[in-house]
């Protein structure tokens, strides 16, 4: 895979100079402490003592070994079923790489960054997965090998990227069955003779590819056809991922776009401080997420694990130390995002001018190396 995202100029340069994100108020966040009294109780009498610590003894015996109850406790900390974090959140990222470097790619960010990634992303097509091209080919033997010691999250969308216009496939096409037995089928088996669980994503930015690839409701229907055909094929280790834009001038397209709470596992949403490259203000970090995350908790889901699926900056040549400064806003931001539970930094470039979206310099690996050492962002895998 030279690079897994060719259709990137199509997704993010559609929208009109200065309108392709809107700036949300700042918000100021109430702290809640948790009230707490204490009492002295004055014990006089050694009897009295004496019978208060039989009994919590008594009652310590009869529950049995203790275990690490405390928030934060390393035991209580392990990802549930869905791969949920529950102290915290996961950090990723997508790692630029050629077809078959990836694992030395992730190394060397891993290096640079100071520490392990928690989630990997690549993205695939669904063109034939035959011969030695790897673009349709789902988990491949690199991806595999990241996968040993990484989370993974697969974008998989519905193009034939260099393919003719018609090998495209269209979301009618997969709703009504059309690629099972040359596509879907085989790469849900492929996924589970892989074995671990893995992030699955189908179409992100999905309402950026209507009505090329269909209507929001054909959309739909192909979601839950891939979705039920790998329950259907006894596939059972897909943390199912549905990721938007976050766009909040598409919002009537992005509800009509999902696909229902028994379908998705995660929500993603991909939101950016992109300044000069689409003409825009510069944006802190709460402000690329606040509106969006506060338009989703109100009119998508209240309670699924939300994934900043693509997060990052362009940087400002007239204040080179700008970009660090935005990085170090993040695990601040983060901990106020009710349910955000992933984070993943996109390093690399947007086409078109001033559209480098990747770390700029040693300030900003700086920056961000020390954001991503908060313990909020180091949970364990296991």
């Amino acid at each position: 895979m030279r690079f897994n995202r060719p259709h990137r100029p199509f997704r993010r340069g559609q929208h009109p100079a200065g309108q392709h994100r809107r700036p949300s108020q700042e918000e100021q966040r109430a702290a809640r402490p948790f009230a707490s009294s204490r009492r002295r109780l004055l014990i006089t009498s050694a009897t009295v003592v004496s019978a208060v610590l039989v009994a919590v003894l008594a009652l310590r015996d009869a529950s049995g070994p203790q275990d690490q109850g405390a928030a934060g406790a390393k035991a209580d900390c392990r990802p549930t079923q869905l791969l949920e974090p529950p102290c915290g959140a996961w950090f990723g990222a997508f790692v630029p790489h050629e077809r078959d470097d990836l694992p030395q790619k992730v190394r060397a960010y891993e290096k640079r960054v100071g520490r392990p990634l928690d989630i990997v992303y690549t993205y695939h097509d669904m063109s034939l997965p035959e011969g030695t091209r790897r673009e349709g080919q789902l988990l491949t033997p690199e991806e595999q090998r990241v996968g040993e010691d990484h989370l993974l999250l697969l974008s998989w969308e519905s193009k034939w990227w260099g393919g003719t216009k018609r090998q495209q496939p269209t979301w009618k096409q997969i709703a009504d069955g059309r690629l099972d037995r040359t596509v879907i089928d085989v790469q849900a088996r492929r996924i589970k003779d892989y074995g671990r669980k893995v992030f699955l994503s189908f179409d992100l930015e999905m309402d950026t590819r209507t009505p090329a690839n269909g209507t929001p409701a054909e959309f739909v229907k192909a979601y839950r056809h891939i979705h039920d055909r790998f329950r259907e094929l006894g596939v059972d280790n897909v943390v199912w991922t549905w990721i938007t834009t976050g766009y909040l001038d598409h919002a009537d397209v992005i509800r009509k776009m999902y696909p229902g709470d028994e379908y998705v596992d995660w929500i993603g949403y991909n939101q950016y401080n992109y300044y000069r490259c689409h003409n825009t203000g510069w944006l802190t970090f709460a402000q690329t997420q606040d509106a969006t995350h506060e338009w989703i908790r109100k009119n998508i889901s209240d309670d699924k694990p939300l994934m900043l699926s693509e997060f990052g900056t362009a940087a400002d040549s007239a204040r080179p130390q700008r970009q660090a400064e935005w990085y170090a806003q993040v695990p601040g931001v983060l901990k106020g995002l009710e349910g955000v539970k992933a984070a993943l930094q996109w390093n690399y470039r947007d086409p078109g001018p001033h559209c480098n979206l990747a770390l700029a310099d040693d300030a900003a690996w700086d920056s961000l190396r020390k954001a991503v050492a908060d313990p909020y962002l180091n949970q364990p895998l296991k």
